[in-house]
């Protein structure tokens, strides 16, 4: 599977610290060491899920090599879905008059994007599309609850596409070698760990301490699913892009890993919890610095609770 090309939109908006002082009694310097965040990015007024979506796919078309309308499958893969019914994948087919293509949605809380990409993968190998636009937009500001002091102010919001060909049509084009996925609702909290009730207070993370730990660990297990096939270890990655949730977990994975920090590639300081988005959207962000030959391992976790990882290999 190979990524034609790649785009996203981030708000303008940025919320600092200071602003939660008031809402939920934490303090700027504690938020920092807490979480590593300085400030989140917010949809202004006008701006949600879908017209996310839609600009992250306008930025990534002029590099595209063909004409949208040729692809075949829109996936698109959150968890802060404007619209259940009206997914964005719709609304992308309607907005681009792509005919015939095939639509779904999936959401696996954080790991959304991995088991999006896992499911274009399944309709490649099963030869029901050739080519497909994975779509995701995470709307984190519009179900937080800022005056939770647990989690209101980890939430930021981005969108991140990714257009993807069974086949390579373009040299230079990146490669996707491996990709894993695993549900771990079975696992301590499981479930419970992070969720979201619209009705009955938007994003909530009762255990952020439970989520620490098998996050850590998991992120690193779904490494060692893609990196393995490939008779290579995690630490032979040129980089890795752990899902951006708290920069303790990322320093954490380096820890057990016995990597140097600049192997890692974060947005977080700047942008928050972007949730399924997010790592994606550091892979989108930094591709001009990535060179041929080098391997970049995008790892993740997610709520409910489950995990994934894939790899990428730049020609």
């Amino acid at each position: 599977m190979y990524i034609n090309a790649t785009g996203y939109y981030i708000p303008s908006e940025r919320v600092d610290n200071d602003h939660f002082l008031h809402l939920n009694g934490l303090t700027a310097d504690w938020i920092l060491k807490r979480t590593g965040i300085s400030t989140r990015s917010k949809a202004a007024e006008g701006e949600g899920h879908n017209s996310m979506g839609l600009a992250a796919i306008e930025n990534a078309l002029p590099e595209l090599p063909y004409d949208i309308k040729d692809v075949d499958l829109i996936v698109s893969a959150s968890y802060s879905p404007y619209d259940t019914v009206a997914t964005l994948a719709h609304i992308a087919q309607q907005h681009y008059d792509i005919d015939g293509a095939k639509a779904v949605y999936a959401s696996a809380a954080c790991s959304s994007f991995v088991n999006g990409l896992e499911i274009v993968e399944g309709y490649f190998a099963s030869g029901k599309a050739t080519k497909a636009l994975l779509v995701c937009s995470e709307h984190n500001t519009y179900y937080s609850n800022e005056t939770d002091p647990k989690a209101g102010h980890l939430w930021g919001d981005a969108a991140v596409a990714f257009l993807l060909s069974k086949d390579p049509v373009r040299d230079g084009d990146p490669e996707i070698k491996h990709i894993y996925t695993c549900g771990l609702g079975n696992v301590s909290k499981g479930p419970e760990g992070v969720r979201l009730r619209p009705k009955e207070g938007g994003i909530e993370m009762p255990d952020g301490r439970d989520v620490f730990i098998h996050a850590c660990r998991y992120m690193i297990q779904a490494l060692e699913g893609v990196t393995r096939p490939e008779n290579m270890a995690v630490r032979d990655l040129d980089y890795i892009i752990t899902h951006q949730a708290n920069k303790r977990i990322v320093a954490n994975v380096a820890h057990q890993l016995e990597l140097a920090d600049d192997r890692f590639i974060n947005n977080i300081e700047e942008l928050g919890n972007t949730g399924s988005a997010s790592a994606a959207l550091v892979f989108a962000q930094n591709r001009d610095k990535f060179k041929s030959g080098e391997r970049i391992g995008l790892t993740v976790f997610g709520g409910g609770y489950s995990c994934g990882a894939f790899l990428v290999e730049i020609h």
